[in-house]
């Protein structure tokens, strides 16, 4: 099985999407930086996610641990059986005060899912890494492009996201985080051929307050009925190690 690399987060976090047929656009103004003094002005979802330096706050020798569960309640399982397990990364020093070498545990036992490592890695690629093991089941469950999943999403992220102030418990007190959403398929003009999924949901939450950033990542969609046809989850533990 490829094993999930750096050019990987590349191409997931970079590059707008359908970028080979679309005219270049006028160059956005450059997003605010994230602190606690600007939260009134939201930063755009991409750079948020995939343009900060998370792991500046990451001390070398430090292992970030999150947990992961996926389950659907469609019949005949094509997501297979539920999923349970972890995501480690051992972090060491990078190249730069705010980069960092990873090494990537990505699930355990037979359920072992080959990734990284990562070197003088400035961002978390925790999330390309479920990103892209939730494209390789969504794709294969809708018999769908990839690419054009994946550009669905990085469209979804770039231009139609929400971007709210939140603040989250961690470690026994309040502190700020951003939370991301957004419904790239929703509007999508092969919606149709989603079988149901058109609704998918992505929630993102974030803080700096936090080990790498990141909180937590949500990916869920239920049929009319309000069955489940998908819930993933991924979520920063704090006391694991």
């Amino acid at each position: 099985m490829k094993p999930v690399t750096l050019a990987a987060f590349v191409l997931f976090a970079s590059a707008p999407a359908f970028a080979q047929t679309a005219p270049a656009a006028p160059q956005a103004p450059e997003a605010p930086a994230v602190t606690k003094a600007n939260t009134a002005t939201a930063p755009n979802a991409s750079d948020l996610l995939f343009e900060q330096p998370q792991m500046k706050n990451v001390p070398p020798g430090a292992t970030l641990t999150y947990t992961y569960l996926r389950r659907s309640g469609i019949s005949k399982g094509p997501f297979g059986p539920p999923l349970d397990d972890t995501i480690k990364l051992g972090i060491e020093p990078g190249k730069t005060a705010e980069s960092r070498d990873i090494r990537v545990q990505m699930f355990s036992g037979a359920n072992r899912f080959p990734a990284g490592p990562f070197e003088d890695m400035p961002g978390n690629p925790v999330m390309t890494l479920f990103l892209e093991h939730h494209l390789i089941d969504l794709a294969r469950v809708l018999m769908a492009n990839p690419r054009y999943i994946k550009n669905a999403i990085r469209k979804g992220l770039r231009d139609n996201a929400t971007v709210t102030p939140t603040q989250i418990d961690y470690k026994g007190r309040k502190v700020d985080a951003w939370r991301i959403e957004t419904k790239p398929f929703i509007d999508d003009k092969m919606k149709e051929r989603m079988r149901g999924f058109e609704n998918l949901t992505y929630t993102f939450v974030t803080s700096e307050a936090v080990p790498g950033e990141l909180v937590s990542i949500e990916a869920s969609s239920k049929n009319a009925e309000g069955g489940e046809l998908l819930q993933e989850n991924l979520t920063y533990d704090p006391n694991a190690g």
